[in-house]
């Protein structure tokens, strides 16, 4: 396995890591592969705790003067990693390293582009479960995507591919839904294999509420971004068929066109020439997408 890179952002963990670390240095060092952990502006002795494994074969401990967010840590990770496969696991010890074994055998078996770890018998919380049912909801209306665990931390991913798309993400948590979201539209082979997480025994979780509210906005963003369509087709429609019911009455009885069936014509074409500027937006964003792509020099 020394063609991967593990990627842990950390924020605060400096209670898991204690425990953590040793094992997982242990399996980098077994398994030949390269660990790279984020300390994204910590206020523990998380920066103290990294210092103190002196691995510089194989580890690089990278710090933020400021905390960047969830996503940005693993934007900076991902971008100093110099192997052809890279993988995130969260720091908070709830990952199991076999499951690392597992997601790149099932990526190199596969042949795939990216695999997601889809977390088994999950105990969470009311609040966080209602919230990955709404993402959920909300991201298959307006996307066909076939994984269940979008927001799952443990993803194993082709570096060249999650290089050219990590700009789309946010550096919050929403990163984990949004990357998986953006490999699917674009056509990539992504998997899901099972894994199992060990309830969190230190430390405490930042995910909220918020947290769902924030990546479903990302959400609406990378949609209008790539098919935008999808986003203001439906609205338009809603405001066309609206208009003609609420007018048609009015105008058998031979009372013209009222301001109400205007009002609302004239609102479904704005949404319809707001779609339509927004897709002409996307194909020249894509253009220029295909067109980076093409001048960037071959993978050795």
């Amino acid at each position: 396995m020394n063609d991967l890179t593990i990627v842990i952002p950390a924020y605060n963990e400096e209670q898991a890591l204690t425990s953590f670390l040793p094992e997982l240095v242990d399996y980098c060092r077994n398994k030949g592969c390269r660990l790279i952990i984020v300390n994204d502006g910590s206020g523990d002795n998380t920066r103290e705790l990294l210092a103190q494994c002196d691995e510089p074969s194989f580890f690089t401990p990278i710090h933020h003067k400021v905390n960047r967010g969830y996503g940005g840590a693993i934007k900076t990770g991902i971008g100093a990693a110099q192997t052809p496969f890279v993988i995130t696991i969260d720091a908070d010890g709830q990952h199991r390293l076999e499951d690392v074994t597992a997601l790149y055998a099932a990526m190199i078996d596969n042949d795939a582009d990216m695999v997601v770890g889809g977390r088994q018998k999950h105990q969470e919380n009311l609040f966080r479960k209602i919230g990955k049912m709404l993402i959920r909801f909300i991201a298959k209306r307006l996307m066909a995507i076939h994984i269940h665990d979008l927001n799952s931390g443990m993803k194993i991913y082709h570096t060249s591919l999650v290089r050219q798309y990590m700009q789309f993400c946010p550096d919050n948590m929403a990163f984990s839904d949004i990357i998986s979201l953006v490999f699917i539209y674009q056509r990539h082979l992504v998997l899901e294999h099972p894994i199992t997480v060990t309830p969190r025994t230190t430390g405490k979780s930042t995910i909220s509420m918020k947290t769902a509210f924030d990546t479903i906005m990302e959400i609406l963003h990378i949609v209008i971004m790539f098919n935008p369509m999808r986003v203001f087709l439906p609205p338009a429609i809603f405001f066309f068929l609206f208009s003609a019911v609420w007018g048609m009455p009015i105008l058998l009885r031979g009372e013209g066109v009222s301001v109400g069936t205007e009002l609302l014509f004239v609102t479904g074409l704005i949404c319809f020439f707001l779609g339509l500027i927004a897709e002409q937006l996307a194909l020249i964003r894509k253009s220029l997408g295909l067109t980076l792509r093409k001048n960037q020099p071959p993978e050795r």
